[in-house]
């Protein structure tokens, strides 16, 4: 029986981080990827395979009085992209404290992350976890998970840059865990969403 997989996104930290070393001087919505074909990606590159059963998204919503056609256009994904059954698509407002000054900021997405990670770990929703984020608040949850009795958990990353999220005390004693999918300049090329969505 083949391992049930749950593939755990941080979608902004995924996509800035495939703009910034695939295509750091092109346009931010050329560097969109699709969480499901990503989600599946990963899993083909698992050397044991499984089944995606799960793919959970988590990022930020533009406000539509400030950012209308922002907000449009993260309306449209998330609803295409949840199509699938399999993917759910978790989103916060963005703070706008000091804007327009400063750009609008995600807030509280990694601990609606940490927390779905953990009950996923503690409710045994799947046989494998995999997140793919690079945000480092996102450990202790990782930890929590990696270490306890249940499902197995592993990571994800763009393979240019490496910026695995390993363990830092599992590094110190040259080990690196979790275990890491790497995605190339090829992988991403594979999962783009090239559809205009306003």
């Amino acid at each position: 029986m083949s391992d049930r997989i749950a593939v755990f996104l941080d979608y902004q930290n995924v996509h800035l981080g495939a703009h910034k070393v695939y295509r750091p001087d092109g346009r931010k919505e050329h560097s969109i990827v699709h969480p499901l074909a990503l989600a599946e990606r990963i899993v083909a590159k698992r050397k044991f395979g499984g089944e995606l059963t799960s793919v959970r998204v988590f990022r930020g919503r533009p406000r539509p009085d400030l950012a209308p056609k922002t907000a449009a256009a993260n309306d449209a994904q998330t609803a295409a992209w949840q199509r699938d059954e399999r993917v759910v698509v978790t989103r916060r407002p963005l703070n706008y404290r000091h804007y327009p000054e400063q750009k609008p900021q995600e807030k509280g997405i990694d601990v609606a992350l940490s927390i779905d990670l953990v009950r996923a770990a503690i409710e045994e929703q799947a046989d494998v976890l995999i997140a793919f984020t690079s945000d480092t608040d996102i450990l202790p949850a990782l930890e929590f998970a990696f270490y306890r009795p249940g499902p197995r958990v592993e990571i994800a990353a763009w393979a240019k840059g490496n910026r695995a999220l390993w363990f830092p005390e599992e590094k110190r004693n040259k080990r690196l865990l979790p275990y890491c999918h790497f995605l190339d300049e090829e992988d991403f090329e594979a999962v783009r969403d090239r559809t205009t969505y306003i």
